[in-house]
């Protein structure tokens, strides 16, 4: 007989929630790239990266009912989402000329800004460490701090 596993902690589920942040921005950009659909890259991440070993090296385990809504969100309000990471841009950028990684994280934090239920403050905060996970040497979580602290301020202004 074996016994149920041991509950969380509180900073487990916080890496869990981390990691799923990260894969979603990694499965958005698949998708793009590949032109593939939702419900296959979701699939994908779920059954081979998900606390996968490459090379010696664990990935971490995501909390999948996270990382499904944030790609369904992201998916689903992408126009809504698009359009306020534009209003956050610069005119002469708009989302169509930026990295294709920034703009999954900017679709993937956004789906949490206009249908999550984490502060946003702490989307930030999370988002602003992919950047850094993404882009360890460059400007690139200052640039993404600012535009998703703009994108914050519109989809939820009464938390601010």
């Amino acid at each position: 007989m074996t016994s149920a596993p041991a509950p969380l902690s509180g900073n487990q589920k916080r890496k869990m929630r981390s990691a799923a942040r990260l894969y979603a921005v990694q499965a958005l950009f698949q998708m793009e790239a590949a032109g593939q659909t939702v419900e296959r890259v979701c699939n994908e991440f779920e059954d081979h990266r998900f606390g996968a070993v490459y090379d010696g090296d664990e990935m971490a385990e995501g909390d999948v009912t996270l990382f499904r809504k944030i790609m369904r969100d992201a998916v689903n309000w992408q126009a809504k989402i698009d359009q306020m990471t534009d209003r956050a841009l610069v005119a002469k950028w708009p989302i169509a000329r930026i990295d294709p990684t920034l703009r999954a994280l900017f679709r993937a934090a956004g789906a949490e800004m206009v249908e999550g239920d984490a502060p946003p403050k702490v989307v930030i905060v999370e988002y602003v460490d992919v950047a850094k996970a993404f882009y360890p040497e460059g400007k690139e979580s200052k640039f993404v701090n600012a535009v998703l602290d703009h994108m914050a301020r519109e989809a939820r202004p009464e938390a601010f």
